[in-house]
Formats: C-alpha cells, structure tokens, sequence
C-alpha cells in the first residue's frame, strides 16, 4: 500500500514501532488481539489497528503539500478537511481557511472566491452542486481533491446499481458531509433515501409493504428523500450503500432486513429483481478498526479511553462499542486528563463533555484500553499513555518500551 508524507508532529516513535512489529509478526491482518504495555502497577492494552487510515493520510499529504507549493495564494478549506481538531487547527495556523462549518454552514460566502484561489476537497467529499459552483467561478477542484477513495468506491457502487434502475438507500447520518455527497451523487443518477438507523429503517419497510399510507413519507423522510421520489414506483427495486464510517453491524443489519422485506413482499424466487447486492462498500480501515476494538475488549479490563474528534463518526461507534463492555471516556487529546482523579470526556448521547472524578480504579494493576479513531494522529494516543504513566511513576518504563519495540 503507498506510504504518505505526514508532518512530523502526527507521528509516534512508540505507536510507529508497535505497528510495524505487529505488521510484521502479521501481514495477513488476522490477528486481532491487542498490544499489551505493562507499566508495572499500569497495563495499556492497544487495538491491533486504530489511527490515521489510508484516506486520511492522503488528504494530510495533499493539504499540507498544497500549502509548500503555493505561497502567497489563497487557499481554502471546503470544510473540515477530516474531523480532527488538531489537524484543523494546524491548517489553520498556516494560513487555510474554512468556506463552509462541519454542517455545510456558509462561512464565507462563495461570490468572494476567485479562478485564482485554491479550494481542497476534504476526506469526505463534496456535492456535485457545490463541485459545479467552484466550477463556475473557474477553480480547479480537481487539483486538490483529497476524496477518499473509498468514498468514490461507494460512489461507483451506487453509480453502478442506478444504471440498473434501482433506487439507493444510503445508510448514514443525514448531517454528515460524507452522507450528503454521497446522497448528492445518487440522487443525480436514481431516485435516493437516506435512514440513519434501523429505526428508520423499520419505518422505510412499512412504506415498502404498503402497511403506511404513501403520503405520510414525505414528512417523515423530509431532507432525506431525492427530488421527484415516487414512494409507489421508487421502493420496489433498492440498493443500500453506506456513509463508509458508519458500523459495519449497523449497515448489514440494515440491508439484510431490507432484503427479508423484499423477500416477503415479492418473494425468494424474484429478490435479484427487487434488491441489489452492495456488501462491499464499508471502509476497510474502519471495518479493522472496529473488528480490533471487538478483539480490544475480550481482555478483562478496569476502563477504556478512545481518542479522537468529537465529531467523528468513525470514532463514535468505537466508543459505543466499548461503552457495552465497561467504563469508557471518549476524549480529544491528553489535555482532558487533569489528574489522577479527574477527566473531562465527551458524551456521545448528550453531545456534552463531562468531568468525571474517581475514574481510576484504586485496584492494583489497573487495566486500560485504548483505540483511536481514523481521523487521529499517533501522537495524541501516545501522550495519553505518558500522561497516564506519569501517574504510575512508569515514565522511564515507556522510554524503555520504545527502545524495545523499535529494536525489533
């Protein structure tokens, strides 16, 4: 897989070492137990993969080169490039500046954009609206386009099933950037919905069953339908396709009762007519990341600290998985630990940060784990760990860990 050129304030000495010991130990990505740090009285257990993934990577590379290449000029950020604070910020700082908010909120208007000036394409895409608008006004997008590529291999895959004339269910968060490009590529090829969880989905079934009247669906799917949607004529062959970051339980659960729905309103024998095959649009990176939570959390452990963007999808579902299992804080960088009795985390239900006392156990050693989304940068997970490990007197440990794991 290619390599990228990240600035060096992302990187890890430790977390570099640990991943390519386990990279080497195992190639075929099979072994998803974690990484044990035994600090003594402390011992960090780290998912076998978690951080930047490929996409990410990518649109680090291009922006940061984007800035060396072109000084003097005007250079704007469509949106968050990905959702980390940290790396924003950096952006930010050299100069980069934001058109829209994270939920497609003006923030500068685009009539003060000229063909001189440089607009980058975030990881998760944009409109083909949006895209033709720069167009207009005679800016390259395709120039600095960090679109994932496996965004635009969702894009393909519903390219693909709309020429078959089936509509596209897209699984995702209606908010999302992703999501909205997403909707916005389908929507110009097929008829296209968006549900958010299978609660809507359940919802989306009786319309499909004719069990709710067809009228209804306009207000209850309203800013998640295409124009013109036909709910009579535009259910009875569907495709369902994903936000890439979304869980990859979620969305085959989603699709495989989708799928019964259409067995049962058409039958087995005429499913092929009435429902398309797309199981091969989740991410790999946040299907690893996810399978190495769930290997993450069959170690018996005291809590679990996932590291990330608050506005991370990817990063949610891991701390929703873990938060099943036991004690979990979501946090943005190591800052939010104050001390051996005090964290302030984030709360994805209530979407506020909370201080929580007592969060160490007093229990001797205390087990921790840790993951981190695909949107964060090593560096952050390892100050968590010397954060923690100052605690524990087990600093010199850690320097210890890094000789060791490098050595290998």
């Amino acid at each position: 897989m290619k390599s990228f050129t990240i600035p060096i304030i992302y990187r890890s000495p430790l977390i570099s070492a640990i991943k390519n010991k386990r990279k080497q130990q195992d190639k075929m990505k099979k072994d998803f137990t974690p990484t044990l740090l035994d600090l003594g009285r402390l011992q960090i257990y780290l998912a076998r993969h978690f951080g930047f993934c490929y996409g990410v990577e990518n649109a680090i590379e291009i922006s940061f080169r984007t800035i060396e290449e072109n000084p003097g000029k005007r250079i704007f950020l469509l949106s968050e490039m990905i959702h980390n604070p940290q790396v924003n910020a950096d952006l930010q700082s050299r100069g980069v500046r934001f058109l829209q908010d994270t939920h497609g909120r003006q923030l500068m208007p685009f009539e003060e954009l000229t063909a001189e000036d440089i607009v980058i394409i975030p990881a998760f895409g944009t409109t083909l609206e949006i895209e033709q608008r720069l167009r207009d006004i005679g800016i390259r997008t395709e120039r600095y386009n960090t679109t994932c590529p496996f965004v635009e291999k969702v894009w393909n895959r519903s390219s693909q099933i709309a020429k078959k004339d089936y509509t596209i269910v897209v699984h995702g968060k209606p908010g999302h950037e992703e999501t909205r490009a997403t909707f916005s590529h389908a929507a110009a090829e097929t008829p296209t919905v968006v549900v958010k969880d299978m609660s809507e989905t359940f919802v989306l079934a009786k319309y499909i069953k004719g069990e709710l009247q067809a009228e209804s669906f306009y207000e209850r799917f309203k800013g998640q339908y295409s124009d013109g949607f036909d709910v009579a004529r535009d259910l009875g062959r569907i495709g369902v396709v994903n936000q890439t970051t979304m869980l990859a339980s979620d969305t085959q659960a989603i699709a495989d009762y989708l799928r019964q729905t259409m067995v049962e309103t058409w039958g087995e024998a005429e499913i092929e007519k009435h429902f398309a095959d797309t199981r091969d649009t989740l991410c790999y990176a946040t299907l690893d990341n996810q399978t190495a939570v769930k290997g993450l959390l069959g170690v018996e452990a005291d809590l679990a600290i996932v590291v990330g963007g608050y506005n991370s999808s990817n990063t949610s579902h891991l701390v929703e998985l873990c938060e099943d299992k036991l004690p979990t804080y979501f946090i943005s960088s190591d800052e939010k630990i104050f001390s051996f009795d005090e964290i302030l985390h984030y709360d994805v239900h209530t979407k506020t940060e909370r201080r929580q006392a007592g969060w160490l156990p007093e229990r001797r050693p205390v087990r921790v784990l840790i993951s981190s989304g695909a949107s964060c940068p090593d560096a952050l997970v390892e100050a968590v760990i010397r954060k923690i490990a100052g605690y524990f007197d087990a600093a010199a440990t850690v320097e210890t860990l890094v000789g060791e794991f490098t050595a290998f």
